[in-house]
């Protein structure tokens, strides 16, 4: 039963009304004592007082004290900070198709693992986040705008298609349009939902060779900055990785050093992926982080729960231990 803080910090004063019972019951106890003692027949009295309640007399007011208390610190509206899947956002989901990705450096090749991975983070994602898909290689290709529905996600990320080139600032671009794009649909009072571009690359950018070109992957990330959508790359793969073109084998090393400037200049996280284990631990970890939302909620229910046990407590002890209520 954590508390983070309180809705309505002012039912404590009701404090000071239990404090004072608690006072008014110590001298009603005193005033009775005082009368008792002054009771002449001590003969009678013994055999009209009651017997064997002792301190168990006490029983009742305790927990009726108790029961007061953690009633109102329920009045007084705990809360607790709760992760609650959010409602509603928009993840473009964003797959470096290049021939690169023939590589088996990853087990049974870069492209099978991270369809394989891609998946399933589009099924475990929660319901209410928007999730679209873009392929690139030379070019972007917005294969599913965003949506809730999973199944034309998950049936294009089967279906992806190897394409020469690895154009990453193209694949952002088509990215940060088809959020505006779909915000401007669906943004009401509140404003767009919020969005992240998840890119996944194994490879440094071809075309143009300049990141910094007006079409490169750094200007985009830096568009992105501009619109505060962040950028989660994963880089994959490994640094030994290799594939056969027209006839050569070709070095296909993993450019960690530029998804990491991504995520930089975007404002996003980078991650590193070089087994398909990782990247599917990875893409796991975003499906939390982006399905879910920590929210303050309320948490009174425990308290009113054990208030309200106190209460019968004190009811039921003081019909045993002095047949009446309290």
């Amino acid at each position: 039963m954590s508390v983070s803080g309180f809705a309505a910090p002012w039912w404590f004063l009701l404090v000071v009304v239990v404090a004072a019972l608690v006072v008014g019951y110590v001298l009603a106890l005193r005033s009775r004592r005082k009368r008792t003692l002054r009771f002449t027949n001590l003969e009678l009295l013994e055999r009209v007082a009651r017997r064997g309640q002792g301190r168990a007399r006490h029983v009742p007011a305790a927990l009726l004290v108790v029961s007061l208390l953690l009633l109102t610190f329920a009045l007084a509206g705990p809360t607790a900070e709760q992760k609650v899947p959010r409602n509603r956002a928009t993840v473009m989901l964003v797959v470096d198709v290049s021939l690169s990705m023939k590589s088996t450096d990853v087990e049974p090749s870069r492209l099978r693992a991270a369809q394989d991975a891609a998946r399933s983070f589009a099924e475990g994602l929660t319901p209410g986040v928007n999730l679209g898909l873009i392929s690139f290689a030379g070019t972007a290709t917005v294969l599913v705008a965003p949506t809730t529905e999973r199944g034309g996600v998950t049936h294009a990320i089967e279906n992806l298609k190897l394409a020469q080139s690895t154009a990453t600032g193209e694949g952002i671009f088509a990215a940060l349009q088809s959020i505006e794009s779909f915000s401007a649909v669906v943004g009401g009072a509140e404003g767009p939902p919020p969005s992240r571009i998840v890119l996944m690359t194994d490879g440094k950018q071809t075309v143009p060779q300049d990141e910094y070109a007006p079409r490169g992957a750094f200007t985009a990330a830096g568009m992105a900055k501009q619109k505060d959508i962040p950028v989660s790359t994963i880089s994959f793969g490994t640094s030994y990785g290799s594939v056969e073109i027209e006839g050569k084998q070709v070095p296909v090393e993993v450019d960690d050093t530029s998804m990491r400037e991504i995520a930089r200049l975007s404002g996003g996280d980078f991650y590193k992926a070089a087994t398909a284990e990782e990247l599917k631990r990875v893409y796991d970890s975003l499906g939390e982080q982006i399905g879910y939302e920590t929210k303050e909620v309320d948490n009174s229910r425990p308290w009113v729960a054990l208030g309200t046990i106190a209460l019968v407590g004190a009811a039921a002890s003081s019909l045993l231990i002095g047949q009446r209520l309290p």
